[in-house]
């Protein structure tokens, strides 16, 4: 693709000039009419007629343009036909620097409203201007810079220091530290070596990685990202269609009335043909419900970008004014309410063996599993042993039960109390295993030939934000349930550590949906917070379905918000979000209305002129939007 010009400070001069256009024909506009004042001032009025109507020409166009191409391709009847027609009014019955005014003021709120929708697609900019465009592929031992788009899943590329990752992949050779703010808002680099994931748009800081595309440019998170927001911010809400619907047939009624004000008050009221006339005009202008119109996007937009900024992504409108009404919110547990994956909390050995030496045994052993629950104690066993694990001299899987291991010609039984003995595994330590089971942990025994000899509890440890952000969900007076398959005793531990006083234990996941529907009929409005391809159906089930920013690509597409950040606590940020989005909108609402039922009685009373009456309506209407553009903070 071509450059605009060869020097790239024009360029960007040329895209300020045309992102604010709007903004800068108001501007010309009003200071022509100054002019056209000052010549009326001096008694030319003459040269004054034709400065106001370049003060039209130039501050009109864009409305009048959005006008006619709206009703032509709607054939509905709009607001801005409203206002080119009462502008023409205006200047018909010699009102030439009134009219104008009408122009420029309906013009300025023109401009903000373009201003609002720039500002909510500033997350997506920012987010476009650090998306690579080209990668540096590997072909055959040769390096070839592509477009991102001819990238392959499999194919490797070569990412240098201070680059940014063009696509989504994993490390296969070197090891770097990742700035992953931009995605996943973790203001802190990761350290990343073979094996890790990583993201399409993040920074490698300092070492030279080799990766593996395991997502196409366009699937990847980072674009997901950019399709939510674009796909929220056009989306209505359901106070916005309902204006847009009631826009056209108001406008229809506000004409007819007109019309006959043009001609009842001569006859009934005694007004002149100029006074009658005048007074139509007025009421063209008064009636005209631009401040309604703009009662709901500019907030609605506003919200979404705010959202947007904090890691809380909407898929829409509809989805954040519902979220206020809210009324109960179930979560899934695992990796939801709890990180996914076990650790060990705790490890008990017996008289005659230190701990680090049982860590030594037990994690030698299980280094050689791929059991989640043995790569958790492996894991653990490294961290808290200077010793380097060793590999056993020999190695028996009982699937279901556990493993047998030989180290240093000693045999080792690794499993459940079954595996190694349950009277045994009762009565050791005075039956702490029991206690562990009753907390919602996973026991695994380790005996020898002469007894057990040590146990380690692992759990699926609940985040360490998840107990704040139940508390401020409570706050608001949302109810909180957990949706789970674990069993009645770990559920009930869960729940409680959790703070959440309502679970369903023991639920399959395809009774989850059933589940969502109960608490529906329960609660009428209810959310559902979920990660995984089970929690799909129960998200779309729900009012408002919820999906964490690490969890699969169905309950991401599924869901209707989504925490990038994995942070729970942002939950009752989006709903405090839509609550205030939700209160300014009515504001704004009663405000115009307000002003429209003043302007016309007003009108009909005789009280006001048409300058009154158009800075009356016209700055209600800037009103509004820039009550709504506060939510942007």
């Amino acid at each position: 693709m071509k450059e605009m010009t060869d020097n790239p400070q024009k360029d960007s001069l040329f895209n300020r000039f045309t992102t604010h256009i709007e903004l800068i024909f108001a501007i010309i506009s009003g200071i022509l009419i100054f002019t056209g004042w000052l010549l009326l001032k001096f008694d030319i009025q003459t040269a004054a007629v034709p400065i106001f109507i370049l003060a039209f020409l130039i501050g009109g166009y864009f409305k009048a343009k959005e006008g006619i191409q709206d009703t032509i391709e709607e054939k509905e009847l709009n607001v801005e036909m409203l206002m080119i027609i009462a502008a023409i009014g205006a200047a018909i019955i010699g009102y030439w620097m009134e009219g104008a005014i009408l122009i420029f003021i309906f013009a300025l709120s023109g401009a903000l409203e373009t201003y609002t929708m720039n500002r909510s697609q500033k997350e997506i900019s920012a987010l476009m201007d650090i998306q690579p465009e080209e990668a540096l592929r590997i072909k055959d031992d040769r390096e070839e810079r592509v477009h991102i788009s001819e990238l392959a899943i499999g194919d490797h590329f070569l990412v240098k220091p201070g680059e940014r990752i063009p696509t989504d992949g994993n490390i296969i050779r070197g090891e770097s530290v990742i700035d992953e703010a931009a995605i996943t808002g973790e203001s802190i680099p990761l350290e990343k070596k073979q094996g890790d994931g990583v993201y399409a748009g993040t920074m490698n800081v300092n070492g030279s990685i080799v990766v593996e595309v395991t997502k196409l440019s366009t699937e990847t998170l980072f674009q997901k990202i950019i399709n939510l927001v674009q796909n929220a911010q056009s989306e209505k809400s359901p106070s916005q269609q309902f204006l847009e619907r009631f826009e056209g047939p108001y406008v229809k009624i506000v004409l007819g009335v007109v019309a006959v004000m043009m001609v009842l008050p001569h006859f009934l009221l005694g007004w002149s043909w100029n006074e009658t006339f005048y007074r139509a005009m007025i009421l063209l202008v008064v009636a005209s419900p631009c401040a309604l119109v703009a009662s709901i996007m500019p907030a609605t937009l506003s919200a979404i970008s705010n959202g947007a900024r904090k890691g809380i992504l909407f898929k829409g409108g509809v989805h954040l004014e519902n979220l206020s009404h809210l009324q109960a919110i179930a979560f899934d547990k695992t990796g939801t309410l709890t990180k996914g994956k076990p650790e060990v909390t705790d490890v008990v050995v017996r008289e005659n063996i230190t701990q680090e030496e049982f860590l030594y045994i037990v994690g030698s052993i299980e280094s050689y599993s791929n059991h989640p629950l043995a790569q958790a104690i492996t894991a653990y066993a490294k961290k808290n042993t200077t010793k380097p694990l060793q590999r056993p001299d020999h190695l028996d899987d009982k699937a279901g039960w556990g493993v047998k291991g030989n180290l240093h010609e000693k045999e080792y039984l690794v499993g459940k109390a079954d595996f190694v003995g349950t009277d045994a595994a009762k009565v050791f330590e005075n039956g702490v295993a029991e206690t562990f089971t009753n907390e919602g942990k996973t026991v695994v025994y380790v005996s020898d030939d002469a007894g057990i000899v040590g146990i380690l509890a692992l759990k699926d440890v609940i985040r360490k934000e998840t107990v704040e952000a139940i508390k401020q969900l409570q706050a608001l007076q949302v109810q909180t349930i957990m949706i789970t398959g674990d069993s009645e005793r770990t559920a009930a531990a869960i729940a409680k550590q959790a703070a959440i006083g309502k679970y369903v234990a023991e639920c399959l996941p395809e009774t989850k949906v059933e589940t969502v529907k109960n608490l529906k009929e329960e609660y009428n409005i209810v959310g559902m917070v979920g990660d995984g391809i089970n929690d799909a159906p129960a998200l779309a089930t729900a009012n408002v379905g919820i999906a964490m920013g690490e969890g699969t690509d169905v309950a991401l597409e599924t869901a209707d918000v989504v925490l990038m950040k994995n942070d729970l606590v942002k939950i009752a940020e989006a709903i405090k979000l839509s609550k205030r989005m939700n209160k300014i909108i009515k504001q704004n609402v009663i405000f115009s209305i307000t002003v429209i039922m003043l302007l016309i009685s007003s009108n009909f009373l005789q009280f006001i002129d048409l300058p009154f009456g158009v800075i009356g309506h016209e700055g209600s209407t800037i009103l509004v939007i820039l009550n709504g553009l506060r939510l942007l903070r």
